[in-house]
């Protein structure tokens, strides 16, 4: 037990994670769920050819912000953390009950949504369910909206790693070469 809790004492006291990569799973999954909900507003134009800022808000669509949201964080987690942690399995988890929900439940819901309100459009006018609103039928995703926000959700925590590295080493060349040029 004691050396559990000095391994992972010396880990996070061994300076691996500096303050700013250390938001790095934060960071990669907002920004996920950003370019996806972004990418939402031109795929909705590229469908129906019209403009929907709602999109930007909204659930459903291509690609799944869900799914990019919580495969960046699991992604993230496994670059920061390896991918044997137990927080790369936990965020593993956590992303596969999220995709298979997307993709399943809340697909199924939206489609029972549509059913409900066809039949309530059908109602004589004046019936007491003609004054609700209609539901939202725009819910889940379809297996390859799916697919597509879980490749977003790799590539983003992927390439901020390596504009990350470049950054820093672009930054220690430079200090280096004016170190040289001082002396």
């Amino acid at each position: 037990m004691e050396e559990l809790g000095s391994s992972s004492s010396s880990a996070s006291s061994s300076g691996t994670h500096s303050s700013v990569f250390y938001g790095y799973p934060l960071i990669s999954a907002v920004l996920a769920f950003a370019i996806a909900q972004s990418a939402k507003i031109f795929t909705t134009w590229y469908n129906e050819r019209r403009w929907d800022a709602k999109r930007l808000i909204g659930s459903g669509g291509m690609p799944s912000s869900h799914s990019a949201t919580v495969i960046a964080l699991a992604v993230a987690v496994g670059i920061q953390d390896g991918f044997g942690s137990s927080a790369f399995a936990t965020a593993t988890i956590l992303a596969a009950v999220v995709l298979c929900d997307a993709s399943g439940v809340r697909r199924h819901a939206g489609k029972q949504a549509e059913v409900l309100n066809q039949i309530v459009y059908e109602l004589p006018e004046g019936h007491p369910l003609c004054d609700n609103g209609p539901l939202r039928e725009l819910l889940g995703h379809t297996p390859l909206q799916v697919i597509v926000g879980a490749v977003l959700g790799s590539v983003v925590p992927v390439g901020a790693q390596l504009i990350y590295r470049f950054a820093v080493t672009a930054w220690q060349s430079e200090l280096t070469t004016k170190l040289i040029d001082d002396n």
